[in-house]
């Protein structure tokens, strides 16, 4: 069975159950290890990859689709910051998978990827070894630690969280926030662009000044950004700052991190030392670690260059990228963007495994930011292949016009809707 397009952007608003119900999940690699049909393998189970593994069985359940984790839980990013600001909890960010089993059939598999095999179409786990005809890779980031002096992948981010993978480190920044003096300075450093969510740093921000404002108000925050200015929504942020957080924060743009010290809890830009009672440190950021090993990055060692239709490699056949860590601007690292070219690739990986020309790519993206508990805004886009080329398609999208109660009640409705489409 396959599915014409009308049919699939119907999907990509809504997705509807096909019933296979008692299909059974694989927590091992064991009976993987033969191949008797067509079958595509993904690996990640985040905002991309979770999408792409269920939109391929929906579109064609004749072709086997395999999907590796190593975590039976997923926790997602977006909403994260709300937990630090003291209004949401981790839990409401979780999901598990065991749906796309019963529900469409996707074979899952917990187990950790140690290498990919490219030349032989085999994906190595700890367990064993899975064939495959074509690959899917949504690993998301990883971090540039080494441009840090001082920083050590270990041990740093347990005194300097980056908090920029949810999970222990977002309750590790959490917990050192709840226990610094009132009175107390929080530093906070955002990496050189492009890194995961644009708006992300500046809405930690918020966030942060939010917890301090309502528990410790006579503390503030210094944030220094490696970037000549805000990257995302400046006027907006700006704006909030001033009516929610005024004498509060203190921002400082083309402020790059050049060096760490967890002793002294001093950051420095080469050019000025700053202490801080809480320092998160968001490091740079490329491709995770995953792809490197496939050998889908490209010359920069830090993204993946794909086809910007199908989302095939340009560096290896049959392997398809998609998320963060992808190259597709000037569509951003965002989990919205993540769900967007799932939904794209799997499309056409369906199409390749017929035999069928590829179908050009139409995306969307929305970001939401909160300012305080009550109040967010937005940037939004669409975006379409031109050329070989991602393109925003002209006047389709913008910033929300002010800040917005309505934009902080839309965006915990996004989270939750597109949290249950990942998982059911």
């Amino acid at each position: 069975m396959t599915m014409n397009r009308r049919s699939f952007m119907k999907l990509m608003g809504a997705a509807t159950g096909v019933s296979l119900a008692g299909v059974p999940y694989i927590s091992s690699a064991a009976e993987m290890m033969s191949k008797t049909g067509r079958r595509v393998v993904v690996v990640g189970a985040g905002f991309g990859g979770s999408i792409v593994a269920k939109y391929i069985r929906m579109t064609d359940p004749t072709i086997e689709v395999v999907l590796i984790d190593r975590d039976k839980k997923f926790i997602a990013c977006p909403f994260s910051n709300l937990v630090i600001g003291g209004f949401r909890t981790l839990e409401e960010n979780t999901i598990t998978h065991d749906k796309l089993a019963t529900n469409y059939g996707v074979k899952l598999v917990y187990d950790e990827v140690t290498a990919i095999d490219t030349a032989a179409k085999k994906v190595v786990v700890t367990g064993g070894t899975i064939a495959y005809d074509r690959l899917v890779l949504s690993p998301g980031i990883d971090f540039r630690f080494d441009e840090i002096e001082g920083y050590d992948p270990v041990k740093t981010p347990e005194i300097m969280p980056h908090a920029w993978k949810a999970g222990p480190q977002t309750l590790l920044l959490k917990k050192q926030l709840e226990s610094m003096k009132d009175g107390g300075t929080v530093v906070l450093t955002v990496p050189p662009t492009p890194f995961r969510c644009p708006p992300g740093p500046y809405e930690r921000i918020n966030m942060i000044a939010f917890y301090l404002k309502n528990h410790k108000p006579k503390s503030k925050i210094v944030a220094w950004d490696a970037n000549e200015d805000i990257v995302s929504k400046p006027k907006l942020f700006r704006k909030g700052w001033a009516k929610h957080y005024e004498g509060m924060i203190e921002y400082h743009n083309g402020h790059k991190l050049a060096k760490v010290d967890t002793t002294a809890m001093t950051v420095d830009n080469g050019v000025e030392t700053l202490h801080g009672d809480v320092i998160n440190v968001i490091p740079p950021q490329k491709a995770g670690a995953i792809a490197h090993k496939a050998g889908v990055v490209g010359e920069d060692k830090k993204w993946c260059p794909v086809n910007q239709i199908s989302f095939e490699s340009t560096l290896v056949k049959d392997v398809h990228v998609i998320g963060d860590a992808c190259s597709a601007a000037p569509m951003p690292k965002s989990g919205y963007a993540a769900n967007s070219q799932a939904k794209v690739c799997a499309l056409n990986v369906v199409q390749l495994m017929n035999g069928k020309d590829l179908i050009p790519p139409s995306h969307v993206n929305v970001c939401y930011s909160y300012i305080t508990d009550k109040e967010a805004v937005t940037v939004s886009a669409v975006y379409k292949e031109a050329g070989g080329k991602t393109i925003a398609v002209p006047n389709s999208g913008g910033v929300s016009p002010d800040l917005s109660e309505l934009e902080a009640i839309y965006g915990k409705s996004w989270i939750k809707n597109i949290l249950a489409e990942m998982s059911s």
